[in-house]
């Protein structure tokens, strides 16, 4: 290895001249294959006189370890680094990071967070001992370099759970190491310094970490906890250094000091919230509460809301700053502390004053707010539609906290709507030149987040909201205010449930959202938008819209173009779906209007994605919102195909618009929107009943998309697949190719060892649609699909039943395409008796309509061979047929019984709730005095809904742990069969009478002998059969096909 050279291109890679550049890194590239060449960059990191040489040497370093440590998907080509050049990076690594500045040292972290998730504990054993040698001198750049260490090896472990070997060895770690952490943040605390600003917020980042999901005994000692509580604490309450004081909010944020106090408050509420909170403890388990959750709850909880009130006092009275992160946390605490009878104690007395002058402030609009409303209006929105994406943001937590109290403590909505009311007449009251604009949206905004709590069940205040609304939101539609022009649409919105008593009131909404949909500001035209989409439940809106849904239509396509939001589309599908007769005439415009939208979010979206680092997204695709944006126009293009199935020609011609749509997302391999673009597919084809030459242009992208690494959208293709199969048979027949191509999906997804047995279920889905659809024309495919099944069936231990039944109904439906053919193969391979055996001991598990339809047909099939051409091995069983098929016509009734159940309770009306739960919002009897009267005894504990979640998930993953252990018992519901069927034509009542009868016409003594076999009842149970089918003939009815909403279009 030549090190002068590498120095040479390294220091070429920092020339201007272009050339210079890419032949440096052409040559490091050729380089990086050859020994000792990570050994060459740590020489330059380490000894190298030029600085500027440092930083490069450490990002090629980088890259060279995050592709070729260990073996990834994403660069399966690259040479590793061999293991004993990997001995001495690790010898190294610890030493030149603690002698690093600090833009290399930033580069060094993620490289020994790497190496730790591959090679720690077992191949690097010394690591530790290191780290805390590092830790326990007096250096402070060696105790930051300790810290990363610490840092690095906390996110390593931070999910590992209480029950694993790894959790047990990390809290030995924690034991060993987090006493020196404390002394080193007991200093820091006291400190100015920026050095100790950032080497503090390392250390409490590791605080973070190591209690993400377990608090080890360690540190829930009374001592130890009160240690890291007090460092906490002062960290909270401590005045922010001049230095981290400096620049506009965001670069305030950035600054270590305040990371430091970010998760000093984020680590006081994990502790109570996750680990400290007796009711929540209580709730969860019914074992006794430990010390450390009594001690906490009664001692440090209350001294945590003392310091958070203290901080909310300085930030009321402007003594202090706050950043974003940190009014949130306090905010969540806050929250935690209504639900808890003793919390709720402390807090209750300073509510007043905590929602006049902390939370509705926080609540309303800030001057940030308002100039983007003005000058970046498409920011305004994602940030105020999208805002739970907004984890830091403290207005979205106070409206938390207001829910939270009016859920919990109904009484409080009472004084919280007084405050409201207050804030509105002093608005309506204050001259038109002192109105206070930004008061009056907070209030509405406030009334909009407790909508669902004012119309409540035997809510006492419900029927004075229209009054509310008339009176103090109406004049907010045409206020010269644009922001409350939005929040006067919002609050219409967020009162969707509202029943108008006066229905001119009613006429005279529809006609102000009408209006602000031409506001000149983009956010009211957006809010407009969305506050009419529920309008539409009221038949006298709908009536009203119906003469003007076209024009309604083009205004919501031209907003889609100029602002990217998701919610929009939502709109436009519920308007193609409901006024679908009135948008016919216009479909076709309709559809390239929402293609040409839908081609240029893509189109941005692929500049974007361009723009971006391989390492940044070295863990597959993102969805960001033009994406999710995307996502909606192609449900909405769904949704508009499902409405003209009564009109083949407009549907022809719009299959032909979607082309483009189609292939740009395939081709691109955007794989967020796989799954809508494959219901397009499904739903063109479908619909149509007919596939068309565009749709096969369509099959062979699918094709060539599930070829270039798909596979494991094979589920998402199924439905379209199974219509080309249904529906372009005859013209499968004639093309042998596309044949093929078919069977090769079902073969990958055998032969591929990353395809688990649940993706397998939906290649046995296609094999069975290509031997129901293609009768007759497939022999070849068919021996392939028995060798499949039977390669699995007949050589291992399959835990998941679903998987099971599907791999021995591939074997069925080879019976019932061809039972000699099928016989022929298992008998050749010395099957027979082997999968005989597993069929018939199975019959219990083929528990749906479809499989014992199936079944019966498939036995039917059988009892057409002749009795010479019954393979010996199983001649001595085949009475066992009709035993077979008596027990799956006996439960056949149940089962067509539970189907109509089941899709009773898939396809019932959803009243529009969205997500709330209507008995969240009810009023108790005692809870509706208006007075709000506190004489009353308070609840002891309120619900706590986050408890019964947690309880949700722990019994989950108790459920898969025992699944882990044997078979698994994973039924298969009637909802798993979306797709429609051949079989649902044929009645199997009739299937059997008839077969049946060709049997004892055609061979009366092995009709006989196979009888002689059955007890009488048994005999007479398969007379009842021919009987059933005798009087469904006679009454010209049939028990098939079954009535089925459409799946296909809508899976």
């Amino acid at each position: 290895m030549d090190a002068a050279a590498i120095r040479n291109c390294i220091a070429a890679t920092l020339e201007h001249d272009a050339d210079t550049r890419r032949r440096a890194e052409l040559q490091l590239k050729q380089a990086e294959t050859q020994l000792g060449f990570t050994d060459v960059l740590l020489d330059l990191i380490q000894s190298e006189q030029d600085a500027n040489l440092h930083l490069p040497a450490v990002i090629y370093l980088k890259n060279r370890v995050n592709r070729a440590w260990e073996r990834s998907d994403f660069y399966p080509n690259d040479t590793l680094i061999p293991d004993d050049e990997k001995v001495r990076f690790r010898d190294r690594l610890l030493p030149i990071l603690a002698g690093s500045q600090n833009k290399v040292r930033h580069q060094l972290v993620p490289i020994l967070q790497r190496i730790l998730h591959f090679d720690f504990p077992e191949r690097w054993p010394s690591f530790m001992d290191y780290a805390l040698q590092l830790l326990n001198t007096n250096d402070a750049r060696s105790v930051l370099a300790g810290l990363q260490c610490l840092l690095a090896v906390c996110r390593a472990y931070r999910f590992k759970a209480s029950d694993t070997e790894s959790r047990a060895h990390f809290d030995k770690i924690i034991e060993a190491s987090f006493p020196r952490l404390l002394l080193i943040c007991n200093e820091l605390v006291n400190q100015e310094s920026d050095d100790a600003g950032e080497m503090l917020h390392i250390a409490l980042k590791c605080y973070k970490h190591a209690t993400w999901l377990e608090l080890c005994d360690f540190l829930r000692q009374s001592a130890v906890n009160l240690g890291w509580c007090t460092v906490f604490l002062q960290t909270v309450s401590k005045v922010a250094p001049a230095a981290s004081m400096q620049g506009d909010p965001l670069e305030r944020e950035r600054h270590h000091w305040w990371k430091a106090k970010k998760w000093a408050y984020f680590n006081l509420n994990r502790l109570y919230i996750r680990h400290g909170n007796l009711q929540a403890a209580l709730d969860r388990s019914l074992e006794p509460p430990s010390r450390f959750v009594k001690e906490f709850s009664a001692q440090v909880a209350p001294e945590i809301l003392k310091y958070y009130l203290q901080e909310i006092e300085k930030w009321v009275s402007k003594q202090s700053w706050l950043s974003r992160p940190c009014l949130s946390y306090i905010i969540v605490f806050l929250d935690e502390c209504i639900r808890p009878k003793d919390m709720w104690a402390h807090l209750k007395p300073h509510l007043t004053n905590l929602v006049t002058h902390f939370i509705f402030p926080v609540m309303c609009l800030s001057e940030e707010d308002v100039e983007k409303f003005e000058d970046e209006p498409e920011e305004y929105l994602h940030r105020k539609l999208n805002f739970y994406e907004e984890v830091s943001a403290p207005d979205v937590s106070a409206t938390n906290f207001l829910v939270t109290l009016t859920k919990a403590r109904r009484k409080q909505t009472f004084e919280l709507l007084s405050f409201i009311n207050q804030v509105v007449n002093e608005y309506e009251q204050a001259p038109e030149g002192s109105k206070n604009h930004i008061a009056k949206e907070g209030a509405l905004r406030m009334i909009g987040t407790l909508a669902p709590v004012i119309l409540g069940k035997k809510s006492p205040i419900a029927s004075q909201v229209e009054y509310f609304i008339v009176r103090y939101v109406f004049p907010d539609f045409t206020s010269d205010q644009g922001f409350l022009r939005a929040r006067a649409c919002d609050t219409i919105e967020k009162f969707e449930q509202l029943d108008f008593k006066d229905q001119n009131n009613l006429l005279a909404v529809y006609r102000h959202i009408l209006d602000r949909m031409a506001d000149p500001k983009l956010p009211v035209r957006v809010t407009a938008a969305l506050a009419l989409q529920p309008l539409i439940r009221h038949d006298i809106i709908r009536s009203s819209m119906r003469t003007s849904i076209p024009t309604i239509m083009q205004q919501l396509l031209k907003l889609a173009n100029e602002a990217d939001i998701d919610a929009l589309a939502n709109v436009m599908e519920d308007f193609v779906e409901v006024f679908a007769a009135e948008l016919t005439p216009f479909a076709v415009a309709l559809s390239e209007q929402l293609r040409d939208t839908y081609l240029r979010i893509v189109r941005e979206l692929l500049e974007n994605s361009a723009g971006r680092d391989d390492l940044e997204n070295e863990y597959g695709d993102f969805l960001d919102d033009k994406s999710i944006t995307a996502l909606g126009v192609l449900q909405t293009i769904g949704t508009l195909i499902l409405t003209l199935e009564s009109t083949p020609d407009i549907l022809l011609h719009i299959e032909g618009v979607l082309m483009p749509v189609i292939q740009i997302t395939l081709e691109n391999k955007l794989y967020d929107l796989y799954n809508e673009v494959f219901e397009i597919i499904d739903s063109c084809t479908f619909a149509a009943k007919h596939i068309s030459p565009t749709m096969w242009q369509a099959f062979e992208l699918v094709h060539a998309t599930f070829k270039s690494g798909a596979e494991l959208y094979l589920e998402d293709m199924l439905p379209a697949l199974d219509n080309y199969v249904q529906y372009g048979a005859a013209q499968l027949i004639e093309k042998p190719d596309y044949v093929q191509a078919l069977y090769s999906m079902v073969s990958d997804m055998f032969t591929d060892g990353k395809v688990g047995g649940v993706d397998r279920i939906c290649a046995c889905k296609l094999a069975e649609a290509m031997m129901l659809s293609l009768r007759g024309h497939i022999d070849t495919c068919v021996h392939g699909f028995i060798n499949m099944a039977m390669g699995i069936l007949g050589t291992q231990e399959i835990k998941l039943k679903s998987y099971k039944v599907h791999l021995m109904e591939m074997v069925i439906n080879a019976i019932y395409y061809n039972p000699h053919l099928t016989l022929q193969i298992l008998e050749t391979q010395g099957w027979t008796n082997k999968f005989f055996s597993l069929w018939f001991g199975s019959m219990a598990s083929f528990t749906r309509v479809h499989d014992k339809q199936l079944c019966i047909l498939a036995i039917i099939a059988l009892l057409s061979v002749p009795p010479e051409q019954v393979p010996a091995s199983v001649m001595v069983g085949w009475p066992r047929l009709l035993q077979g098929i008596k027990i799956l016509f006996d439960t056949l009734p149940e089962a067509m019984a539970n189907r109509e159940e089941a899709l009773k309770d898939d396809f019932q009306y959803d009243n529009g709730n969205f997500g709330y739960d209507a008995s969240d919002d009810e009023w108790d009897d005692e809870d509706t005095n208006w007075n709000g009267a506190d004489n009353d005894e308070e609840p002891t504990e309120a619900k706590d809904e986050g408890t019964a979640y947690l309880e949700f998930l722990n019994e989950e993953a108790k459920r898969l742990k025992t699944a882990e252990g044997g078979e698994s018992d994973d039924e298969l519901g009637e909802d798993s069969v979306l797709l429609e069927s051949p079989l649902d034509r044929i009645d199997p009542y009739i299937a059997f009478r008839d077969a049946f009868k060709r049997l004892q016409e055609g061979q009366p003594q092995f009709c006989a002998s196979l009888l002689g076999h059955l007890s009488e009842p048994d005999q007479q149970a398969l007379l009842a059969v021919c009987e059933t089918a005798n009087a469904q003939e006679a009454r010209g009815v049939s028990a098939f096909p079954l009535n089925r909403p459409n799946t296909n279009g809508a899976s």
